[in-house]
C-alpha cells in the first residue's frame, strides 16, 4: 500500500491518508466582529475528506491577539456560531479538524485593535519591515509594549476562554500555535524575548509562559486531542535564538512529558512561511533534529511537494505531512497526490482577502 494513503490512530479518531490540511490564513472573515460564515464552511468542507485532518487558519484568542485584517476568532459568541457552520460542514464529509490558537504578540499594529493600543511582546522589541494595518496598508512595525505580570494572567485566561470556546464550536481538538514568530515564539527565542524577569533567559526560563499556556489549554482539553506547532530555526518574522538546539530540545521534551497528541514542526527551509514560494537550502531538517525527542505524532510542514511527502512517510520522517499552497488550489488535494492525479496551479495574488475567487473557485479533478 502506497503508505500515504495508510491508515492511522488520531487519539479518539482514525485518519484514513496522511495528508494534512495547514492553518492558512485567508483574511476572509465577516466584518465586523472576525465572524465565520457560509463562504468559509464552503471552502473547509471542500477540503474535507472521509478519515482527512484539517487545521483551521489562525485564530485570534482575543481582540488583542490580532494581526492582520479580516482573520477569524474565536472569543465571541458570533465567532462561535460562525465556527459551527465550519465544523458542521467538515463533519458531514467524514473530516476532522481542529482549531488553530493564536495571539500575534508584536506581529500586529494598533489599528487592529484600537482599544488595546499597542501591540504586546515578551520584550519591548519592534520586529523589522511592515506590517499591515486594519485597512489593508503597509506600515513599519510599531514598538511593541512589554508584557507585565498582570498582562499574562489575562492572556493566559484569553486562551483558557478560546479553548472553551473551540469545543463549543464543534472542534475535535485544537492547536496551540507556537510557532512563526508570534507571541509564544517570541516568548521562547532570545532574539525577541530580552526580559530580566523568571520568564527570559535560561532556556527554562523562556519556555515556561509557553508551557503554562499548554498546561491551561490541557485543564479544558484532553491530552489526545492538543497538538503544538513550532518552527525550530525559522527567520520569519524577524525570528531568532542563539542556540535553536537547545531551546527547542528543551521545549519539546516538556511537551513531550504532557502527552499531547502531536508535534506540528515548520521545516526551516519554508521560513518565508508562505510569504513567497522560494525555499531556502542548506538549512537543517526539524524532524531529523527534534522528531526522536517526542514519541506521539509528528507532523510535519513546509515546502512539500507530493513526491517530498510521498519520501518523508515511507522513510519515516513524519506520520503526517501537512499541505498550504497546494490544498488552497487542490479542494481535493489527498485523493490527486494518492492517485497521481496533476495538481491545480494556485493564484497567490488570490491568498489574503476578496471572496470565492480564488478561495472556493477552484475545480475538482472529477
Amino acid at each position: 500500500m502506497n503508505q500515504i494513503a495508510s491508515p492511522i490512530s488520531f487519539g479518539s479518531k482514525k485518519l484514513f491518508h496522511r495528508i494534512v490540511l495547514a492553518p492558512l490564513t485567508r483574511m476572509r472573515s465577516f466584518q465586523p466582529g472576525d465572524i465565520p460564515t457560509e463562504l468559509n464552511a464552503e471552502y473547509y468542507g471542500q477540503r474535507a475528506s472521509e478519515g482527512g485532518l484539517l487545521i483551521t487558519e489562525a485564530t485570534q484568542i482575543s481582540k488583542q491577539g490580532k494581526g492582520y485584517p479580516n482573520t477569524p476568532g474565536i472569543h465571541s459568541k458570533e465567532q462561535v456560531e460562525g465556527w459551527k457552520k465550519v465544523t458542521s460542514a467538515v463533519h458531514a464529509k467524514g473530516g476532522v479538524i481542529f482549531l488553530q490558537l493564536w495571539h500575534v504578540g508584536r506581529i500586529s499594529h494598533s489599528s487592529l485593535h484600537p482599544e488595546e493600543g499597542l501591540p504586546v511582546a515578551p520584550s519591548a522589541i519592534a520586529p523589522t519591515g511592515k506590517t499591515m494595518t486594519a485597512d489593508f496598508k503597509q506600515v513599519p512595525y510599531e514598538v511593541p509594549r512589554e508584557l507585565t505580570p498582570e498582562d499574562l494572567i489575562s492572556i493566559n485566561k484569553d486562551y483558557k476562554i478560546a479553548a472553551l470556546n473551540a469545543k463549543e464550536a464543534g472542534f475535535d481538538g485544537v492547536e496551540i500555535h507556537m510557532a512563526n514568530g508570534y507571541l509564544l515564539d517570541q516568548f521562547l527565542q532570545d532574539g525577541s524575548n530580552q526580559r530580566k524577569d523568571e520568564l527570559g533567559g535560561s532556556v527554562e526560563n523562556r519556555a515556561k509562559f509557553p508551557l503554562q499556556i499548554l498546561d491551561t489549554v490541557l485543564g479544558v482539553w484532553d491530552k489526545s486531542s492538543v497538538g503544538v506547532r513550532i518552527s525550530p530555526y525559522g527567520t520569519f518574522n524577524s525570528m531568532s535564538d542563539s542556540d535553536p538546539i537547545s531551546i527547542f530540545s528543551y521545549t519539546i521534551g516538556e511537551i513531550a512529558k504532557r502527552g499531547i497528541l502531536y508535534i506540528h514542526a515548520i521545516e526551516p527551509r519554508a521560513s518565508l512561511a508562505g510569504g513567497a514560494d522560494k525555499v531556502v537550502n542548506d538549512v537543517p531538517s526539524s524532524s531529523e533534529l527534534f522528531r526522536s525527542k517526542f514519541n506521539g505524532i509528528w507532523i510535519s510542514a513546509g515546502g512539500y511537494t507530493p513526491e517530498l511527502a510521498l519520501e518523508a512517510v515511507s522513510q519515516n520522517k513524519a506520520d503526517l505531512i501537512a499541505f498550504g499552497r497546494y490544498f488552497i488550489s487542490n479542494p481535493d488535494l489527498p485523493k490527486r497526490i494518492i492517485k497521481g492525479i496533476p495538481l491545480n496551479s494556485y493564484n497567490r495574488a488570490t491568498f489574503y482577502g476578496g471572496g470565492n475567487v480564488g478561495y472556493t473557485d477552484y475545480p475538482f479533478a472529477d
